[in-house]
């Protein structure tokens, strides 16, 4: 529609007095649409920073404008630039937006980002604001059972899982004994390898009675002075010796390793036992073993026995190395005649195929020296064992 604009000097909001709304909002974007608009924004912009502080602080100024926006729905026929004017002059009159009160609680609405995929255990990790997570980190992190697995029955599972090797360890570390619980009878049941303790049918010691007297081959011993040392093994007081001892009988030659002590005798001799018995081990090139037992009834001292209590160790375990010579000749018998079969070792693990020669003839001890091992073994001795069947030999 051509509008009529006479007298260019007249500025155009001067007219608006005169002219129609609709005219007036041509002739206001006719004349200087660059400074409305340039107008509108700065004062948007200016105003967007402090806006929720003003809305806070100014709720005179607020009010006026929500009414207006309810009047303009209710109204049709109120004037837009007038609406405009009227805001551009409240946004330009505020010089400072007012403090916020100190109780005021910034709220800003952020949108949440998506959830993050579930985790293996199954549980979704949820986002927390900035603080939470601060507090959150400085809180000692505290272990927790699976959702599907409630504490309780997990520590009776763990405690359950601990008792057997509990159970082996405290079965490793028994160790056999002469009495009680881990005593003779028990041996064989205590490890596999013990198992000839209790099932084998050759087993020493025994009570020797009617064996036959016949011309056995003589023991030949080769027993010379050399160095020893003792040690207190926890079962016994055993000697052990250098190479240099040795044995022979039935064409073999059987090397002297230790010899050790038990009281009372274990061996019996026809029902009779003795004060003590020493046993003198000896093995031969393929490891078969030869024992001689030297049967000590109390009497005079023995010099070879002394000897031993007089390098005695102070700890149980320690091999201790004596200061002097011992010479096993003087240990024996002067009537070398023996008893002989085969028998087992008489500690565990009782190993069977050993020949056994029982000197006939005691050795005498004196009462002190007795009472000086029963004061570290009262008894260490195994109960005998059944001959079953087996063949004993005696020299005539």
């Amino acid at each position: 529609m051509p509008l009529d604009l006479p007298g260019r000097a007249r500025s155009p909001l001067l007219q608006h007095q005169a002219a129609p709304p609709a005219a007036w909002r041509w002739r206001l974007d006719a004349a200087c649409p660059g400074a409305v608009v340039a107008l509108v924004a700065a004062a948007l912009v200016g105003a967007a920073a402090p806006a929720d502080a003003r809305q806070a602080a100014d709720g005179a100024s607020a009010a006026p404008a929500r009414a207006e926006r309810g009047g303009r729905a209710a109204s049709a026929d109120a004037d837009p630039m007038d609406t405009l004017r009227q805001k551009l002059a409240d946004r330009l009159g505020a010089q400072k937006p007012a403090e916020a009160p100190s109780n005021v609680v910034r709220v800003e609405n952020h949108t949440p980002p998506p959830a993050p995929p579930a985790s293996p255990a199954g549980t979704v990790a949820r986002a927390r604001p900035k603080a939470a997570t601060a507090t959150v980190a400085r809180t000692p992190s505290v272990p927790r059972p699976p959702r599907d697995e409630p504490a309780a029955p997990a520590l009776a599972r763990a405690a359950h899982a601990k008792a057997p090797s509990q159970a082996a360890h405290t079965h490793a570390a028994a160790h056999w004994d002469y009495a009680g619980e881990f005593g003779p009878e028990a041996w064989g049941r205590m490890k596999p390898e013990f198992a000839q303790c209790a099932a084998g049918q050759r087993q020493s010691p025994i009570d020797i009675r009617g064996g036959i007297a016949v011309q056995l081959e003589p023991i030949q011993f080769d027993y010379r002075p050399s160095g020893f040392s003792v040690i207190d093994n926890g079962h016994t007081v055993q000697v052990n010796l250098p190479a240099g001892n040795a044995i022979t009988v039935l064409g073999r030659r059987y090397e002297l390793r230790q010899f050790h002590f038990h009281r009372p005798s274990e061996e019996r001799i026809n029902g009779r036992q003795f004060d003590m018995v020493a046993h003198l081990v000896h093995q031969d090139a393929e490891g078969r073993l030869a024992v001689v037992a030297v049967l000590l009834d109390r009497g005079v001292a023995q010099p070879v026995v002394q000897a031993v209590w007089n390098a005695l160790p102070l700890e149980k375990g320690e091999d201790q190395a004596a200061p002097g010579v011992i010479d096993l000749n003087r240990l024996l018998p002067e009537d070398r005649r023996y008893y002989t079969y085969m028998g087992s070792l008489t500690t565990p693990p009782c190993t069977e195929g050993v020949l056994w020669m029982v000197m006939k003839t005691p050795v005498p001890v004196s009462p002190e020296q007795v009472q000086i091992f029963s004061h570290l073994y009262p008894m260490n001795a195994r109960p005998v064992q059944s001959t079953a069947g087996r063949l004993i030999k005696e020299s005539n």
